[in-house]
């Protein structure tokens, strides 16, 4: 048994990461690597050629497969749907690849993908599998997993912007908006905003929020002005990585109450993802 819980532990990081990149949810992926923990608990060992290629596979098609039902969910969610923010740190050589994988951005564009090319793309681009490992995980030919995962780059290269990944450019662009968005100083924010910046705000319908997103930079600025006058009693406003980069948390007591995460292009904020939704803020 003990053996059976080192070989997991020594993987659970490698399997939420698979999982949340595949699911953009924290408590969905958690729930995928439980299930996964019990069928590595289940499975008779002698079975098992390769614990890692096990678990990677369990839990690459249970996340599939509960993506699907999520999809359908996530269809009549009130206003728009953003990822759940997570905490990320790690080495400094690590970042510039996870901001790229894990950022808000980069999953929203994931979003447009089905279950087997998320994964597919998931596993080839953020993880480094070859053709024929995702292959033998998601039981498809070699083949069909080459032609998946070309239909998924050409539409994530499509799609996706590129933002600035310099950490101190962008936390000294998280310093000064949050400065202006407190002070109430128009001026100053649409100094920092870009003219056609978009503004996404996700309350789930447990929170106030635009139920559409708000585009143009004099627009945004009143609205973040408006959303500064509203903050919690006793706010503590600080700064954290999230999803890869910095990013603005408000919090009430101990609880976060917002997350603001923003999308740099040579400087200027292009794209705002708040998130107020409090079932998606536990993991801050």
């Amino acid at each position: 048994m003990l053996w059976r819980v080192d070989v997991f532990e020594e993987q659970r990081g490698r399997l939420q990461a698979v999982a949340y990149r595949v699911l953009g949810t924290v408590t969905d992926a958690e729930d995928v690597v439980q299930e996964a923990w019990l069928r590595w608990n289940g499975v008779d060992p002698g079975t098992v050629e390769d614990p890692t290629a096990y678990l990677v596979t369990v839990t690459t098609r249970l996340a599939i497969d509960r993506l699907r039902s999520a999809q359908a969910k996530r269809e009549s969610y009130v206003g728009p749907w953003l990822p759940e923010p997570v905490p990320t740190g790690g080495d400094a050589s690590d970042r510039l690849a996870l901001a790229d994988t894990v950022s808000s951005a980069m999953l929203l564009v994931l979003e447009a993908l089905s279950p087997l090319e998320r994964a597919v793309f998931v596993l080839r681009e953020a993880f480094g599998y070859s053709h024929a490992e995702i292959a033998r995980i998601v039981d498809r030919s070699e083949v069909s997993v080459r032609q998946t995962a070309m239909r998924a780059r050409e539409h994530v290269e499509s799609k996706r912007r590129r933002y600035d990944t310099d950490p101190v450019t962008r936390r000294r662009a998280a310093e000064s908006f949050m400065d202006a968005c407190a002070g109430g100083d128009l001026a100053a924010l649409l100094s920092a905003l870009a003219p056609d910046v978009t503004l996404v705000c996700d309350g789930g319908g447990l929170a106030p929020a635009p139920r559409k997103a708000i585009t143009g930079s004099e627009m945004v600025a009143r609205a973040l002005v408006t959303f500064a006058g509203r903050m919690p009693e006793d706010p503590r406003v600080e700064f954290a990585e999230v999803n890869g980069g910095p990013a603005v948390v408000v919090r009430s007591g101990g609880t976060a109450a917002a997350v603001i995460m923003l999308h740099l292009v040579d400087g200027q904020i292009e794209e705002i993802h708040l998130v107020s939704n409090p079932e998606k803020l536990g993991a801050l």
